[in-house]
């Protein structure tokens, strides 16, 4: 396995800003483990703003999709600031969220941060990603912040996570096989919102 060369030895930082509406929707489905459900987060990486990506993950019957774009700087602010009456842009997610913000009262809800270690294995398009140092911000408006204040999540596990396209190499089930780990779904989203 090789590591994944957009990080230093293959390791960065994620920040993600998570939208929900009031009624925590979003948190609800994930929790009552909900077959048909969808979220929208925000995304930047290693604190820089120059590249913010606006995320729709989908989950249909059992299998996971992500659909994505760029944000210009002045869309992220707005969103950040549940703004979405100010947003110019013209992306088709970006339209969707500022219509889900004002429609169904989708607001920005908590920030997730955590460094991830990644690595690459070309046959079967193999990604082995391990994630920690879990941490949540409440001051949504801070997402484009250099350091957001943020408490650690001392509940939460170093998580391994192993996605591929057409099989799973042998080698790698082989590799990711840890004594003593749980087998399971966890989400950064509920266990950073459980601060708040």
């Amino acid at each position: 396995m090789e590591p994944d060369p957009h990080g230093i030895e293959g390791r960065y930082q994620i920040r993600s800003l998570y939208f929900d509406t009031l009624e925590d929707r979003s948190l609800r489905e994930k929790l009552d483990g909900v077959n048909n459900r969808e979220k929208f987060r925000l995304r930047l990486y290693n604190g820089a703003p120059s590249l913010v990506l606006l995320e729709k993950k989908l989950k249909r019957d059992g299998l996971c999709a992500k659909l994505q774009e760029t944000l210009a700087l002045k869309d992220t602010a707005a969103l950040c600031r549940n703004r979405p009456e100010e947003v110019a842009g013209q992306g088709s997610l970006l339209l969707e969220l500022a219509s889900k913000m004002t429609a169904q009262g989708l607001t920005p809800k908590t920030i997730v941060e955590y460094t991830r270690e990644a690595f690459l294995f070309a046959p079967g398009n193999v990604r082995v990603t391990l994630d920690y140092n879990l941490h949540a911000s409440f001051r949504c408006q801070d997402f484009l912040a250099p350091a957001p204040v943020a408490v650690p999540i001392q509940s939460a596990p170093a998580i391994l996570e192993v996605k591929w396209d057409q099989f799973l190499p042998g080698l790698i089930r082989d590799l990711v096989q840890v004594p003593r780990a749980h087998t399971g779904a966890f989400s950064k989203y509920a266990a950073c919102r459980a601060y708040g």
